[in-house]
């Protein structure tokens, strides 16, 4: 059997699935319908328990090509039903052996919906999840052993170690003049965020989380910040990183990026009962009247009355609360959105931002 026990006491007990194994985390739900691998390998889900509120997951199995990252970053999985033989000629290996073979414990056979349904009116909180001891109390005293979200600056752990060249678009005339010169400041990238602005015809160089912004700058057309977990009022090197690029390039950034934008500009942030994560979230396009469904993953907001005290524009709005979604500054040429418009997993309603972040760095 397997055990997933919250620190307020409330637990749940299921089947085994994936690695035999005992992990500490956040318990939070996603509402995507699909795109599980994407989720797994996200960055921005490092030490979080992830509760699937699809009923049926892993029926198409995966792959090497929907991997946003080298590794499963959630510390562990959860849904209704977790699929152990997928039908997909896409598939090259089950959920289950994939989770196996990362270490990542998962149960399923529970009531996930009540256990989404408390998070909704309790909070995302700490949790453990075990597929090897299967006792209530010790899990509890093992969770008090987990720090939580609020002041982890988890986004210096899981970034790149040195710079590198993200591969140009195979579509990409040989020869073809590079649109723009795009470095991403990686506090947890993903892979097709760099993938999106490759498609559009940009030469795009990664670097680490702690880079100094005079690196960053040079040679840039704009510089990208990437999505990324933790809190990010934690980031003290990045933020005053960004701090120091505003002026002198055009900084775009999305999730983490907006966050970090927010902070720099002297706004606050705050951490939202159980967050943003999910596929079906609608936004405000503010610029443009139009209602976009987007792809989120977020647990901590940024406070649109900073944005507007330093001179910015809030530009989107999240139609479920209200909250601040997308933001630009037009003197420090700042461009940001809280969800992710490279729509992995989907869907691709927000996919045109990239473009338009090309055109407010001024590459049409």
């Amino acid at each position: 059997m397997g055990l997933l026990v919250l620190e307020d006491g409330r637990w749940f007990r299921g089947e085994n699935y994936g690695a035999e194994a005992t992990r500490l985390g956040e318990v939070v739900f996603d509402t995507a319908l699909s795109g599980y691998q994407e989720v797994l390998t996200d960055p921005s889900f490092c030490e979080q328990i992830v509760v699937m509120t699809a009923a049926h997951v892993g029926n198409y199995g995966v792959n090497p090509d929907d991997a946003e990252s080298d590794r499963v970053w959630a510390a562990g999985f959860a849904a209704r039903s977790l699929c152990k033989n997928p039908s997909s000629h896409r598939s090259t290996m089950s959920l289950d052996r994939y989770l196996k073979e990362a270490g990542v414990p998962a149960i399923d056979g529970f009531d996930t919906r009540a256990l989404v349904r408390h998070i909704r009116s309790r909070g995302a909180m700490r949790a453990a999840i075990s597929t090897e001891i299967d006792d209530v109390e010790t899990l509890r005293a093992r969770i008090q052993e987990w720090p939580g979200m609020t002041g982890r600056a988890l986004a210096t752990e899981v970034s790149c170690r040195a710079p590198y060249v993200f591969p140009a678009s195979p579509d990409r005339p040989a020869g073809a003049a590079v649109r723009a010169r795009i470095h991403v400041l990686d506090g947890g990238a993903k892979r097709n965020i760099m993938k999106s602005l490759a498609d559009l015809g940009c030469a795009v160089t990664v670097f680490p989380a702690d880079t100094p912004a005079d690196v960053l700058a040079d040679g840039a057309d704009a510089v990208m910040l990437s999505n990324g977990p933790g809190d990010p009022a934690a980031l003290h090197g990045m933020i005053a990183t960004v701090r120091a690029l505003f002026g002198r390039v055009p900084v775009l950034g999305v999730c983490l990026g907006h966050q970090l934008l927010g902070l720099a500009l002297g706004a606050d942030t705050f951490k939202l009962r159980f967050g943003h994560r999910g596929a079906n979230h609608p936004v405000r396009d503010l610029l443009t009247g139009k209602i976009e469904i987007t792809s989120q993953n977020h647990g901590f907001c940024v406070d649109p009355a900073g944005i507007e005290r330093a001179g910015g524009q809030v530009t989107h709005i999240n139609l479920y609360d209200g909250t601040l979604e997308g933001f630009r500054h037009d003197d420090l040429r700042l461009m940001c959105v809280q969800y992710h418009p490279e729509s992995c997993p989907g869907p691709h309603d927000a996919a045109h931002l990239f473009e338009r972040y090309l055109q407010f760095a001024g590459r049409p």
